[in-house]
């Protein structure tokens, strides 16, 4: 789902115009972030779904740590709290809620494999509401996220600088389509495996 987290860090930007958007696609993504050095030592893993060849959503995620219902709420804690020396207490609460949005959105996709408590202490079922399953109704919701996003961002964007004149009306144009192509690229890269 990654593609639709980067659309919502562009719906994001268009309600909190303060937040610099690298660091709303950088909170986005933070929890994925810090899965890959847990995934390099053997900590978290990838499995395919039995019977499948791979590509989009046929994997089982064992991020029992970063994807842990508590490992997300203190990764975002702490990615929030960091992020408020540089942007202010309410930068900070938002991109804290950004990097929790990404443990939601994959609530929405993952197969039960997501923990309350990392390493899964206390072996409570896992959850996850499986919507990769059905890939057309992944790619069709995370698509939207990507759509609603850029056009979202573009509108807030062009009244942003509409007294920037034409030079800001264009970086505004730009900044858009970049969010639309780099996501529909990134969705369709992942749906083909």
């Amino acid at each position: 789902m990654i593609a639709g987290h980067f659309g919502f860090a562009a719906l994001t930007k268009a309600r909190e115009r303060q937040v610099p958007l690298w660091a709303l696609m950088l909170a986005t993504v933070w929890l994925d972030i810090v899965f890959v050095p847990l995934y390099a030592v053997g900590i978290e893993s990838i499995e395919l779904v039995p019977g499948s060849h791979g590509g989009y959503g046929t994997g089982i995620i064992h991020a029992d740590y970063t994807h842990s219902l508590l490992g997300a709420l203190v990764l975002s804690g702490v990615f929030g709290y960091v992020a408020s020396f540089s942007w202010g207490r309410r930068c900070g609460v938002v991109l804290a809620a950004v990097v929790f949005s990404h443990w939601l959105l994959d609530l929405i996709v993952h197969r039960a494999d997501m923990p309350l408590l990392p390493g899964n202490v206390g072996g409570f079922p896992k959850l996850g509401f499986g919507l990769w399953r059905w890939p057309a109704a992944a790619i069709t919701s995370e698509f939207a996220l990507v759509i609603a996003g850029s056009v979202l961002y573009w509108r807030a964007a062009r009244a942003a600088v509409s007294a920037a004149g034409s030079a800001g009306k264009v970086r505004a144009n730009l900044t858009a389509s970049l969010i639309l192509i780099a996501g529909c690229a990134i969705l369709y890269l992942d749906a083909t495996g």
